[in-house]
């Protein structure tokens, strides 16, 4: 179409009873319109592309069923000591030592115990569990504890845990160790 519209504009200006070089500059300009357009087009649709291309979300692969079975550790800290967790279906098994002082009237001194704990752990989604306790002894361990996880790596992941509806949080890192 637009080489026949050209083709019709040459013979159009060849037909004209004008100068030559008027002709020749009727052409020049027919020229420049042309390549102009052109731009414009190879213009816009770069910038449509670059758009579209830069835009792309980043494709996440979502591997975090990796945690959901296995056997973990969340290192020792400030107030707790280091926590093995077994994970097999939809328990979870930890187990930790706990000092207590024991007191009596003419002494006291400190004892460590290792405990113990088995959980119901219900999977939101991929980022988000619920954990029951199996036996509550305490009235605090009658409520739910409920983890997000923040960050995740190839070992490990962050998390925060609320204990039932209290504005109580906890944050800790959870290290796979082995399958």
């Amino acid at each position: 179409m637009r080489k026949l519209r050209n083709n019709l504009f040459a013979n159009f200006i060849d037909t004209l009873e004008v100068s030559e070089s008027i002709k020749n500059e009727l052409k020049v300009i027919n020229t420049r319109k042309f390549y102009r357009n052109l731009m414009k087009k190879i213009i816009i649709t770069l910038f449509v592309l670059t758009v579209v291309f830069s835009c792309k979300e980043p494709v996440i692969i979502d591997n975090n069923n990796q945690y959901k079975t296995g056997v973990f550790e969340i290192p020792a800290g400030k107030g707790y000591s280091k926590t093995i967790i077994t994970r097999i279906d939809s328990l979870q098994i930890e187990e930790y030592t706990k000092t207590v002082e024991i007191s009596t009237d003419s002494s006291s001194y400190q004892r460590t115990e290792k405990h113990i704990d088995t959980l119901f752990i219900e999977w939101k989604n991929n980022f988000s569990y619920i954990l029951r306790m199996k036996s509550p002894k305490t009235s605090l361990d009658k409520d739910k504890i409920f983890v997000n996880i923040n960050k995740v790596t190839d070992s490990s992941y962050s998390f925060t845990a609320k204990i039932g509806f209290s504005k109580y949080k906890q944050t800790g890192t959870v290290y796979k160790v082995k399958d």
